[in-house]
């Protein structure tokens, strides 16, 4: 079959937000773009449009509205800190004070001009545990999750003045980088329907393809070594074609790969009751009122694991429990208050943007989710007891590893913690529920100091969950005009780019270890535009 060409100024390798984002800032300034795109057209988009929507700023309107004191030198203190960065990130470390210093300029302002709203309330995430993370709220949910976000920005892909400068290819595999005389001068890959190959020249390639998360294998054997082996089950979180294939196509053109390593997965991930891919996963954004117990039923310690602290130490401690999953107990009340699922999907009313329903799942507790997922998710399991609760969870996983005294101890001690009243609250999950419940944004959404074997709160809920893939922290390095650098001379490639996660987000690992949340989004709209103004000679 013959080759199919194409040629034009700009190739954008991948139809993410990083990749829209980045083709937009290039129609501004009249260069004729192609984005290549292995996916299908009605999942333009990519994983952003999947997402809950959350970004990082810093002293923007919302947090001034709210009486939120935020500045710059605190959000680099914060990153820093959460980061732990190494002694030779020194390209990390530049591009995450790049970020810190414009991201409310360049990205808030730029999303607002767009059109787009932001949640009133600014969420307050990775606040950080042993290691300091976020000393405010910084998380500003789009109004409309991620989903409306991908929305805007298409519908303004698609009406640019200079949208006559704009093609747009699905279902296109590229497989390699082309190049010579030392530049790249195009990619090439295979439509995969037809199984026709193609070949694209062009003056400027811009990598926005996603990480490595979606690839389980890939992942798992660039694991971080100090978790000790891999959990034998991932559950995938991740895009499916985000499988670091653009990454080794990148590494053939001599391009420096760093810290594959670093991953932002979750714990509490449960199979997708539809499933699309293998091993397809959804996170749950865990109840703090819920106790997490291990294989066993013994409850995790002496630290117990809540969320909205610091996210890679609940994978971690999973992961050193040497099964590849753990469980959360709760009951109906916690579970219709606090249950959550990460993303646009089970978000209809944010997503929608439906107020009344919102207001309501927020007042009264959202009992269709609650439903829908104790019928139709595998690794939910109820019961009117905890003797026939560790039953079922024994006979979900076909073996006998819960111990049902150990889980009634679990239990019981938390319940009686709580029955002795606030003033001798000494277990750390009541405190940090204290402490949460300070903060109005989680107020709302947190029970009041709830047992869990309470009658009036029936039915019982066990939640198997597995650690769930997501994010790649690592990826291509790039200099800070998003050039990919060379792993030999270390210096740029010339004419090859890399935007967004396919970048690591930026340098190649911009969070270090840990990410302070909302900082995706924002990053790969950040390196969009920064790509986009090199190519085009732009300040």
């Amino acid at each position: 079959m013959d080759t199919k060409t194409y040629q034009t100024d700009v190739a954008v390798v991948g139809g993410g937000i990083a990749g829209i984002v980045t083709t937009l800032s290039l129609l501004d300034q009249q260069k004729k773009v192609l984005i290549i795109d292995r996916d299908e057209p009605d999942k333009f988009g990519g994983l952003a449009k999947e997402s809950f929507g959350g970004i990082f700023f810093v002293d923007s309107k919302h947090q001034r509205k709210l009486g939120i004191h935020d500045n710059v030198d605190l959000a680099k203190k914060d990153w820093f800190s959460f980061a732990e960065f190494g002694e030779n990130d020194d390209l990390p470390k530049q591009w995450a004070q790049d970020y810190i210093e414009n991201c409310t300029e360049h990205v808030y302002h730029y999303l607002l001009n767009k059109g787009i709203k932001f949640f009133p309330v600014v969420h307050w995430v990775e606040r950080g545990l042993y290691q300091p993370g976020n000393s405010v709220p910084r998380f500003h949910m789009v109004w409309g999750t991620g989903y409306e976000l991908a929305r805007v920005m298409i519908h303004h892909l698609k009406n640019h003045p200079n949208s006559n400068l704009l093609n747009i290819e699905f279902r296109h595999k590229v497989t390699d980088i082309t190049s010579a005389g030392g530049k790249v001068i195009g990619v090439c890959g295979i439509i995969e329907k037809e199984e026709q190959p193609f070949e694209v020249k062009a003056e400027k390639v811009v990598l926005a393809a996603g990480g490595i998360s979606g690839n389980i294998d890939f992942l798992k054997q660039n694991w971080y070594n100090p978790w000790g082996k891999p959990p034998e089950k991932i559950l995938n979180g991740s895009h499916q074609y985000a499988d670091a294939t653009i990454h080794k196509a990148a590494q053939k053109q001599n391009g420096k790969l760093t810290h594959l390593d670093r991953l932002w997965m979750y714990a509490a991930g449960v199979h997708h009751p539809s499933p699309n891919k293998t091993n397809h996963g959804l996170s749950i954004v865990p109840p703090k009122s819920a106790l997490w117990v291990d294989y066993s039923g013994k409850r995790f310690g002496p630290m117990p694991l809540v969320s909205a602290y610091d996210t890679r130490y609940l994978v971690e401690q999973v992961c050193k429990s040497g099964y590849s999953y753990s469980w959360q107990i709760m009951n109906w009340k916690i579970a219709k208050k606090e249950l959550a699922i990460s993303g646009s999907e089970f978000n209809d009313a944010i997503r929608d943007k439906k107020i009344l329903p919102f207001l309501l799942n927020i007042l009264f507790g959202n009992k269709k989710l609650v439903r829908n997922l104790t019928t139709n998710c595998v690794d939910f399991v109820t019961a009117n007891s905890i003797e026939e609760l560790a039953d079922k969870m024994n006979a979900l996983n076909g073996n006998d590893k819960v111990d049902v005294d150990a889980l009634k101890a679990s239990i019981r001690q938390y319940d009686a913690t709580i029955d002795r009243g606030r003033k001798y609250f000494n277990d750390e999950q009541l405190r940090r529920i204290a402490h949460l419940r300070q903060y109005r944004g989680d107020r709302v959404r947190t029970c009041k100091f709830q047992k869990i074997d309470d009658p009036k709160t029936y039915p019982l809920i066990a939640v198997r969950e597995f650690v769930l893939s997501r994010k790649s922290l690592g990826g291509l390095q790039t200099n800070l005009n998003c050039q990919v650098m060379s792993e030999t001379d270390h210096e740029p490639i010339p004419n090859l780019y890399a935007v967004g996660e396919t970048a690591g987000f930026g340098g190649g690992g911009i969070h270090g270890l840990r990410s302070l949340e909302g900082t995706f989004l924002g990053t790969c709209i950040y390196t969009a535009q920064k790509a986009a103004n090199h190519i085009s000679g732009k300040q």
